[in-house]
């Protein structure tokens, strides 16, 4: 054969685009023979030391061309052509040969191609997957044991083509700074009761500005009746800008009634005091802080809690939020930190209020000296500000893993001011450890890009119960 005409770049980088590169194998046409042809393809990423070989093995058929025979010795003036009618008929189907060899090599450099840009996206994953292994050390309830977070990119309705660009978080200010505490007190007014009703025993949460007490309330009409309470406060330091979002967010709730919701039932608003939130007591208090302490249990208990329990805590938590999204009542900061746990694990839906000052790691400002709960929020909400019961959803999906975790911190290793563009690269946290696929395929569902692809709280109460039972056959 002759040596292989080709017009690809010795050098260069793999094209970004569909190109079609050509091979020329040309016979001498000397003899008729079967030749084994093996084209291997080099490709280099990033450096000289990573790098992949693509061999492609085929059969090459050669045939000899007509040739001019001459005479004999004894005639060497003359001579005369002989044609071979044997090898006439290939020259023919030779050139069709060549056609079907030429574009089997197109097909197969084709292929090539996609396989190298497969492979540079490949390589491009175990990157980032290698850089975003995490630990945190345990600290008493405060702080989660040492995990490890993976990532892994969703297979939701709206990830089919990765995107490249953009757009801009757009930051606006949030509408409680814009309350006054005049404002703030009239809302609750009708709820106000004597500072003397209310005794404040253990802390049980503090933060820069706010504290949580364990409280004692008692009873108007009869003063030897008294019943626990939580009490929500803050401290002298606090600003009056603070003071306001404390009772603000604390209505939140207000007038709604379901058993698996938290709302506030008196407040303390006298002149010369520092205002107080009392809400119903719950034996166990913060679910998060609560997660964190059955996973300390976890390695002399294997058994503290179940993941039948979890599941159970998971259809209260949709039971509150499916009232919620009939009642057009959005949350917008739904996570296991905004939750009370009481007598047989049972879940109560509180406000935000202090969760800012008490939980601080879990909000993050971007920009405008407002924190947001950046890791639950939906792509929407991060990007154009915009809430609504499908957002709540992608909060619940969040959530749902936190359960599962037992009160890990969700993209912990991922900047906040990169989220936006993480979670729209399709990007999402990994299934959690002995986390069953059916868990795990409701909260990906909840982490859909387009907010109709999610599924409704209903629907979620309804396969969660499903599965709460399935689970339930086997214990």
């Amino acid at each position: 054969m002759d040596m292989p005409q080709v017009n690809i770049s010795v050098q260069g980088e793999v094209p970004r685009t569909l190109s079609v590169f050509r091979v020329e194998l040309s016979c001498t046409g000397k003899v008729d023979s079967e030749v084994m042809i093996l084209m291997q393809l080099n490709l280099t990423v990033n450096s000289s030391k990573n790098f992949t070989v693509l061999n492609f093995k085929r059969r090459k058929m050669c045939y000899k061309k007509l040739e001019e025979v001459k005479t004999s010795a004894l005639d060497k003036n003359t001579s005369r052509t002989i044609y071979d009618p044997v090898h006439a008929a290939p020259t023919t189907s030779t050139r069709v040969f060549y056609i079907s060899v030429g574009v089997c090599c197109a097909v197969i450099f084709l292929v090539a191609i996609i396989l190298a840009v497969l492979h540079l996206h490949s390589m491009k994953r175990i990157e980032l997957d290698d850089s975003i292994s995490a630990s945190s050390s345990s600290q008493g309830l405060s702080q989660p044991s040492t995990q490890t977070t993976q990532y892994l990119r969703a297979d939701t309705p709206n990830n089919a083509t990765p995107i490249t660009s953009y757009p801009t978080l757009r930051i606006e200010k949030n509408d409680l700074r814009s309350v006054t505490l005049l404002e703030a007190k009239a809302k609750v007014k009708d709820i106000a009761i004597s500072r003397e009703r209310i005794t404040l025993k253990d802390v049980l949460q503090e933060g820069t500005f706010g504290r949580i007490f364990h409280g004692i309330l008692i009873d108007e009409k009869d003063p030897n009746k008294e019943k626990q309470a939580f009490v929500k406060t803050v401290k002298d330091q606090a600003s009056e800008i603070q003071v306001t979002m404390m009772l603000t967010e604390s209505c939140k709730l207000r007038g709604l009634h379901h058993r698996n919701l938290l709302p506030i039932t008196h407040v303390c608003i006298e002149e010369g005091e520092k205002p107080m939130v009392i809400l119903p007591y719950m034996n166990w208090g913060n679910l998060k802080l609560f997660l964190r302490q059955c996973k300390l249990v976890e390695a002399n208990n294997p058994q503290a809690i179940s993941q039948q329990d979890l599941v159970h805590m998971a259809i209260q938590i949709a039971c509150g939020m499916s009232y919620l999204a009939r009642r057009e009542v959005i949350h917008k900061d739904l996570a296991a930190r905004n939750f009370t746990v009481g007598l047989v694990l049972y879940l109560r839906i509180t406000d935000n209020a202090l969760s800012r000052d008490l939980f601080p790691m879990d909000y993050h400002c971007l920009g405008d000296n407002e924190n947001r709960p950046v890791r639950w929020m939906a792509l929407e909400s991060l990007v154009n500000n915009e809430f609504s019961s499908a957002s709540d959803v992608w909060a619940f999906g969040v959530t749902l893993w936190e359960l599962m975790t037992l009160g890990q911190t969700p993209y912990v290793d991922i900047d906040p001011f990169e989220m936006a563009a993480y979670l729209k690269d399709g990007y999402r946290i990994a299934q959690p450890i002995n986390c069953p696929d059916e868990l795990f395929a409701v909260m990906a569902c909840c982490w859909a890009l387009d907010p109709e692809e999610r599924p409704k709280f209903q629907q979620l109460v309804q396969c969660l119960t499903e599965f709460h039972a399935a689970l339930g056959a086997y214990v």
